[in-house]
């Protein structure tokens, strides 16, 4: 079984990264679907490009020349050699040789193939361990206009001229910041060190892209401001891989809880004091309102420089009504008892 293990992984490891030479002038796709591809990009015979990721008989590659960067296409117009003959961008000539090809040679797919063979074949006792799921879970949930006031350069921060005309729904919702399993210190299940390191150091950019279904990957953007930085490929990876799920089910029961809050009287509490303090108690009240006595108990604010900046739900399992998950959670204490509730746009006001 380690054997296994350890032989996926070194798999895994000599794919990622890896320099791919392209057979055809491809489209580059924004998604798995090619539904999308912007400023219709394809590959260039002339380049190298780097392998970020195989899924579905694709390669994810990063495209320097591209916006965004990263790119789907199918895996049979790349191959590990150059085509005879063909110049490449920036890499000496000399490096490029037309040495014969073997008579048995081993594509990326065909070591991609055996490697989920090889998975599949493990012990059950892995697999087992991975779905386990979470018993308690803590669903944090931003106000993102605080989150700005004090995150000033962030992506999901800056603010266009169109921001200015039009409300997004950020502006006057809660936003995900994560669906984390408890307690605190359930993290990075199953992850390689690698992976935590490079997470640990916010290098968010080097982990790997999630194959999320292409509607969940949408209604994430929305209620997520953060996957402009990269967020859910963070939140996955530290705290998803413990849930017991695939990352789709994992966001999508997320996406359905932020929704729940939004959509119910404790949502709408919070749309309607924009720009007012508001008390714990005050909160604590209306959640009892809206999911049933004793609600109130399992949520917490959390505050920064006298802002709101987050609202902490402290959740059960075996459901996916907001309401029985709150009943079955765990009571638990705020510190913030009470705090502004900031508006869309940066203020100039030092404190609140």
């Amino acid at each position: 079984m380690r054997f296994l293990l350890l032989l996926w992984l070194f798999t895994f490891s000599l794919m990622a990264n890896m320099e791919l030479y392209p057979k055809k002038e491809c489209g580059l796709f924004n998604n798995l679907k090619h539904t999308k591809n912007r400023d219709n990009q394809v590959l260039k015979l002339d380049r190298t490009y780097e392998m970020l990721k195989h899924h579905k008989g694709q390669y994810l590659l990063k495209v320097e020349y591209a916006t965004p960067s990263q790119r789907w296409v199918d895996d049979d117009c790349l191959s590990l050699r150059p085509l005879r003959g063909t110049p490449l961008y920036g890499v000496k000539q000399t490096k490029v040789t037309n040495k014969p090809v073997e008579k048995k040679s081993v594509s990326i797919s065909d070591e991609l193939n055996s490697a989920d063979k090889n998975m599949a074949t493990k012990p059950k006792k892995y697999a087992k361990k991975k779905n386990i799921s979470s018993k308690q879970n803590l669903l944090a949930l931003s106000w993102h206009n605080a989150f700005c006031e004090t995150h000033r350069n962030k992506k999901e921060c800056k603010r266009g001229l169109s921001d200015l005309l039009k409300r997004k729904s950020s502006d006057t919702q809660f936003v995900l910041h994560g669906l984390w399993p408890q307690p605190r210190n359930n993290v990075y299940c199953d992850v390689d060190k690698a992976l935590v390191y490079a997470d640990k150091n916010r290098r968010w950019r080097d982990l790997p892209c999630l194959a999320l279904d292409e509607e969940v990957e949408k209604k994430l953007e929305k209620v997520m401001p953060g996957f402009a930085s990269e967020l859910h490929k963070h939140e996955w990876i530290k705290h998803g891989t413990c849930y017991g799920s695939d990352a789709n089910s994992y966001y999508s029961d997320a996406i359905s809880l932020v929704n729940q809050v939004n959509g119910s009287a404790l949502g709408k509490f919070f749309t309607q004091n924009i720009g007012k303090k508001i008390t714990l108690k005050q909160v604590q009240r209306v959640a009892d309102k809206s999911f049933g006595k004793g609600a109130g108990n399992r949520v917490s604010l959390q505050c920064k420089r006298g802002l709101v900046t987050e609202l902490w739900l402290y959740l059960g399992s075996g459901s996916d009504d907001l309401e029985i998950l709150l009943k079955r959670g765990k009571k638990t204490r705020s510190r913030c008892k009470s705090g502004y509730l900031d508006e869309a746009g940066f203020s100039k006001r030092k404190s609140y």
